[in-house]
């Protein structure tokens, strides 16, 4: 199947400012204006945001982009507060200003003709796979979304989820919201009923990697938004290695920033992560 990437703009960095900050569960949603960055997002682009007194920026997928609002385009990102830089990050009030680098990485490829798709994401990590639904549905093809996550709190956007799909299945670990069980233990009852032509998943490895292998199972493409460490976000520090096999069947590292976080899930050396 015939794949193609939208048009892209190169990133720039700029001085935005939060407009909007919002508790929601376990995470903090943030709304952002970067000049720019809106503008040339697509699906599956991350940014990069600058911590006070930290060199390595943090990467943040972004949730959600505005065309238009009062303060002209906007972008939402979710925020996990995992460390000091996180917790910097999560606590910056409205009027704040924050360096931002973006739109960063190679973004999901979407299909050339219109096909039955299923979007698998954990936690805030499925972030990506809600802008990803809405151009999906732009093109006809049919979403089918899973949204799951440890518990309810951490479990991003259900309600949204429902908006922006055909279908929505909703996984929790401990049984507290939705079906009980992981992505591992449903993925491939779940490939099956979508009649998945192409599979989409965001999270942590071992949810990509349920969800690519339960792909080729079923004879699907997979593709996988990778999350990593990303000390700069732009290639330069090669401090994010993802080990892929290539089109020629040679393994390699590449990194996660540049040549991904989007990447093909049958190309992953998942024992290598």
């Amino acid at each position: 199947m015939t794949q193609v990437p939208g048009p892209s703009r190169g990133p720039v960095h700029v001085v935005g400012e939060v407009v909007a900050t919002k508790r929601i569960g376990g995470y903090r949603h943030l709304t952002l204006t970067a000049p720019g960055v809106p503008e040339a997002f697509r699906p599956g682009n991350f940014v990069a945001v600058s911590v006070d007194g930290h060199v390595a920026r943090r990467a943040l997928w972004v949730h959600r982009v505005r065309a238009a609002s009062a303060f002209g385009p906007t972008l939402d990102v979710v925020v996990e507060a995992r460390g000091e830089g996180t917790a910097w990050l999560a606590a910056q009030p409205v009027g704040a200003k924050v360096a931002v680098t973006g739109p960063l990485g190679r973004a999901f490829a979407l299909p050339k003709e219109a096909v039955s798709c299923l979007l698998v994401g954990e936690g805030y990590a499925a972030a990506p796979l809600f802008p990803l639904a809405e151009r999906l549905r732009e093109r006809g093809c049919a979403v089918s979304l899973v949204v799951s996550a440890p518990d309810e709190a951490r479990l991003l956007s259900a309600l949204e989820a429902r908006r922006s799909a055909r279908s929505v299945t909703v996984l929790t670990a401990d049984g507290s919201i939705g079906q009980r069980g992981t992505v591992a233990e449903h993925v491939d009852d779940l490939v099956r009923r979508s009649d998945a032509d192409v599979v989409y998943a965001a999270g942590p490895t071992e949810v990509l990697r349920a969800a690519a292998t339960a792909a080729e199972r079923a004879g699907a493409w997979s593709q996988v938004a990778v999350e990593t460490n990303t000390p700069c976000g732009t290639g330069l520090c090669h401090g994010c290695p993802l080990p892929v096999v290539g089109e020629d069947g040679v393994d390699r590292v590449v990194r996660a920033c540049a040549e991904g976080p989007v990447v093909r899930g049958d190309r992953v050396r998942w024992e290598a992560l």
